[in-house]
């Protein structure tokens, strides 16, 4: 399903904003962005947002995944966001800091697009529908293979709220499983989704 963009969001149409990320991407991450793209549709569709938002939030929330490190850094500062971010890594810029650099370089202003792309990652206690949408999207997408996706997919068409719980429990228990360091936001976001039904 191809949406025709009637400029609401991007200034631009969907094939020039495809050719600003493929030029940033490498065909990997590029092809998990057009799986992603897909899967936001589908839940858009189900779930009553319109598709021409969820298109180009699906589209631009990896935008940034390939900056480097010094970038994210300078970003940081340059748009006085918490320093606490520094402690982190491309794992949380990307979305956070992501959103920034999607703002300054696509020229994308809109809140609803940018806060998803902050969210996709960890998620938060409050999230919009389309918050939603590109999170459960970005973890079941076509090109994802791990223990449980296929489970995953089949709550998301069928209640987005269970997907969104569904998803935050089980990286979580991946993460502790793994012995990672969790982001604050992601522990309130498994309290709010997980534990807070």
């Amino acid at each position: 399903m191809e949406v025709a963009y009637n400029k609401h969001y991007y200034a631009g149409s969907r094939q020039e904003l495809v050719a600003k990320i493929a030029a940033e991407l490498s065909d990997f991450r590029f092809r998990h962005v057009l799986g992603v793209e897909k899967a936001a549709l589908e839940l858009a569709q189900n779930n009553g947002v319109d598709l021409e938002l969820a298109s180009v939030a699906a589209l631009v929330h990896d935008y940034a995944k390939e900056k480097s490190d010094q970038e994210f850094l300078a970003m940081i500062d340059a748009c006085q966001l918490d320093p606490d971010l520094k402690n982190w890594s491309n794992f949380i810029w990307h979305g956070v800091v992501g959103a920034e650099i999607i703002r300054q370089e696509l020229g994308i202003e809109d809140e609803a697009i940018l806060n998803a792309v902050r969210r996709h990652t960890v998620g938060a206690v409050n999230m919009t529908r389309l918050d939603q949408i590109v999170y459960v999207a970005d973890y079941i997408e076509e090109n994802r293979d791990f223990p449980g996706v296929k489970t995953a997919r089949a709550i998301a068409k069928n209640d987005l709220k269970e997907a969104v719980a569904f998803e935050t429990s089980h990286t979580l228990a991946h993460l502790i499983a793994n012995e990672k360091t969790i982001y604050p936001a992601a522990i309130s976001t498994y309290n709010a989704w997980v534990c807070g039904r």
